[in-house]
């Protein structure tokens, strides 16, 4: 094979990966559930969405839909009487099919005993505990859960058991029919809903003046529930994933502060991840917190608190951005001063950060770690012991989860940004020698090493055992979106069509996976140099 051939893969893999739109820069991480570093996220219900940019989609979903409609037939009423018309429409109509069908009603009081059973204490974590089981189901009728029991958090593991009933109620109820007499319904929330978070996330994007990335593997989706309480909000964060489920509130609305605010855990969690050594350096700082009533979690960890602060710095200077006199500073910095006693001890240093880099060319990648370089720990805890915490703090939106030390994969997929495939190959064959890590991830990371580096045959053999045991449908399109682009490099253009279809029918939602594949399928991929 000629170098100039070798050089050509290279840049037909790596220059057509998956990027946004170049007038919409992208994002970068977040919080909440953990899940093991060894395990990688489960997948969300199946869904159809509406994609903002390649890595944020407004969705909507059928497993979602039937376990909303399961407990709202069993006494879920929480703001009933503000809701949407067409929640009560479906409760109507469910609680017809249910009344009509004899065995519909006994699958329903099978359901309700059980429901009841499970209700939680504390009124707000009833929705929250199934909203976590139903994001570890498949479709239905099945419901098959995508991890064992065991491994489920611990409020989703506490309601595992209604699977079962909830695959009799499916069944019997005919929530199948029911979901797709309404699907336009909630299709027609997305089309509504979708401009606004999209200019929510090109203004964040903007002022953080993020840089154009891949992002592959990672995700962030808004699914829309109008069977639950109008403002309702559930944030969660599984492996390297982020799901927002909600209801619109009053209006139509949604609350778009809660969406930036878990938006901004999805950007800014990697960074954390990635500078966790300079992080450390901080955990003096905890002991200035201990008083603070903000979660215990927080308390514990330097990287929650760090990443945490830094938000509340990004809110607060974003909020009324485009006034700037006297008053509206003042009414900023006691927003600081609020963030700070509920125990955000950092957000009044990165408030000051922040104005510095509003007026420097320097985005985010490169500003964080001087951020946490010009740290003066010395001050900062002379600072923190001046402040008179509350005695409340606002709950978290995520669940915090401690943010992992980076793994080797992590580290790889670091590399390969650096265009050191060498390295990258190292720590990936490293991570399938010891066993721990995501096997499927690594052998994509291999092969796209393979391919930067101008080893085709090598990229090939990698992209197809990575086929052979992957289950993420983004690993998998983008698996077969890039062995049909060497297909079209070797000339082999059936093969080459064999791999595009694969790549659509592989059930990723991303926009950008559907346009590269259709993109292949009306035309033989060219390498960059050649068009």
């Amino acid at each position: 094979m000629s170098s100039r051939y070798c050089y050509l893969l290279a840049l037909a893999i790596f220059l057509a990966a998956p990027t946004l739109p170049a007038q919409q820069p992208p994002p970068a991480s977040a919080q909440a559930p953990e899940s093991s570093s060894s395990t990688r996220a489960p997948q969300p219900p199946p869904a159809t969405s509406n994609g903002i940019s390649s890595k944020v989609t407004l969705e909507t979903s059928e497993t979602l839909f039937s376990m909303m409609a399961a407990i709202n037939s069993c006494g879920y009423d929480q703001g009933l009487s503000t809701s949407d018309p067409l929640r009560a429409q479906l409760r109507n109509e469910v609680a017809q099919a249910v009344a009509s069908s004899a065995k519909a009603g006994a699958a329903r009081d099978q359901l309700c005993s059980f429901y009841k059973d499970h209700q939680p204490p504390q009124a707000a974590r009833d929705l929250a505990q199934y909203v976590s089981l139903a994001l570890y189901l498949g479709e239905p009728p099945k419901f098959s859960p995508t991890l064992q029991e065991s491994d489920l958090p611990p409020d989703a593991e506490y309601v595992f058991g209604i699977i079962s009933l909830l695959q009799n109620f499916y069944e019997e109820a005919g929530l199948h029919q029911a979901w797709q007499k309404h699907q336009p319904d909630y299709e027609a929330w997305v089309s509504r809903l979708h401009q606004p978070v999209a200019d929510m996330i090109l203004r964040t994007d903007l002022y953080l003046k993020l840089q154009l990335s891949a992002y592959l593997g990672r995700r962030f989706a808004i699914f829309l529930v109008p069977l639950a309480a109008p403002g309702e909000v559930n944030a969660r964060n599984y492996g390297e994933d982020y799901f927002m489920v909600l209801s619109p509130a009053a209006a139509g609305k949604l609350r778009l502060d809660e969406v930036r605010h878990t938006y901004l855990h999805y950007v800014l969690d990697p960074y954390a991840s990635n500078h966790a050594a300079a992080i450390k350096r901080l955990e003096p700082l905890l002991q200035s917190v201990r008083a603070a009533p903000m979660d215990e979690s927080f308390k514990d960890d330097i990287g929650l608190l760090v990443t945490e602060s830094l938000i509340r710095a990004i809110e607060t200077r974003t909020t009324n951005a485009q006034v700037r006199d006297k008053a509206a500073e003042a009414a900023r910095r006691e927003m600081v001063k609020a963030s700070q006693s509920e125990g955000f001890i950092l957000t009044g240093y990165f408030y000051d950060a922040l104005v510095k880099f509003e007026k420097d060319p320097a985005g985010l990648k490169d500003s964080y770690g001087d951020w946490l370089y010009n740290i003066d720990l010395s001050r900062e805890k002379k600072l923190a012991a001046q402040v008179n915490f509350s005695q409340r703090a606002a709950p978290e939106l995520l669940q915090a989860s401690k943010i992992r030390q980076a793994q080797l994969l992590d580290l790889a997929e670091k590399r390969l940004a650096e265009h050191d495939p060498a390295g990258a190959q190292k720590l990936a064959r490293q991570a399938l020698e010891e066993h721990n890590e995501d096997p499927p991830r690594a052998l994509f990371i291999l092969a796209r090493a393979a391919a930067e580096s101008g080893d085709m045959p090598g990229a090939r053999s990698y992209f197809e055992r990575t086929l052979e045991i992957a289950q993420e449908p983004r690993m998998l399109a983008w698996s077969h979106i890039y062995l049909g682009r060497i297909y079209d490099l070797q000339e082999n253009r059936d093969a080459a069509l064999n791999q595009y279809r694969a790549a659509l029918s592989a059930g990723d939602a991303g926009a950008d996976t559907r346009v590269a594949a259709q993109r292949g399928l009306a035309q033989a991929y060219e390498p960059p140099e050649k068009r």
